[in-house]
């Protein structure tokens, strides 16, 4: 079982990210075809969406931004129908009894939570270690695509992901099960050639165009 999985990811891996758009876009376009009616209810309900810039779906969101997606576990149903409402709007201030919205709006809470969503990790970095450490790294994460959340120049591969970083000893490692199983074998065999004292040369450090 594991083979299968090494294969599967290796060749998911080789597919270079300039190409996954367009092998995304078919896929997301027959998503939105079945699945119409639950999408024209989340819009009628409020629900802001949309399937990333070109059409091209989620996966390619994850990877520019890693943010700005939903993965439905049940509740889009619930929203559709009306049994979950949605109001949107940026919070002005909270009362003991109530949110105030912007436009002046007040909805009743008995509870607010904050759902702030992921930090970077360049900012985590700033906060564990320092911000000089952080802005000598750059951005992590993204590929330059220059879309909302992800600024030019183009990388072709994930920002100071999994190899060495412009700080000496600093590297980075996130993703999801497939990234997960499959670099960190790569992260680790870096490391264990270092460790070990076999040559490692690396031919070229990323550019650092942003430090956010």
């Amino acid at each position: 079982m594991l083979g299968i999985f090494n294969t599967a990811d290796l060749i998911f891996a080789s597919i270079p990210y300039k190409v996954v758009p367009v092998t995304q876009r078919p896929i997301y376009d027959e998503i939105r075809r079945r699945d119409r009616a639950l999408y024209e209810g989340l819009e009628k309900a409020g629900f802001m969406l949309d399937f990333s810039d070109g059409n091209s779906g989620l996966f390619i969101k994850y990877l520019r931004r890693g943010s700005g997606y939903y993965i439905d576990v049940g509740a889009s149903a619930l929203i559709a129908d009306g049994r979950i409402r949605l109001k949107a709007g940026r919070i002005e201030r909270l009362t003991a009894t109530s949110v105030i919205l912007e436009d002046g709006t007040e909805i009743e809470a008995d509870l607010v939570v904050y759902a702030t969503g992921y930090g970077s990790m360049n900012g985590w970095a700033a906060q564990l270690i320092s911000r000089e450490v952080a802005d000598r790294v750059g951005r992590c994460w993204g590929l330059g695509s220059d879309t909302p959340g992800d600024p030019g120049p183009w990388e072709g591969e994930l920002r100071n992901m999994w190899k060495p970083t412009r700080h000496e000893a600093l590297w980075f490692h996130g993703g999801n099960l497939h990234q997960s199983r499959h670099y960190s074998l790569y992260l680790a065999l870096q490391l264990k050639a270092r460790a070990v004292g076999i040559p490692t040369p690396v031919y070229g450090l990323a550019e650092v165009h942003h430090r956010s």
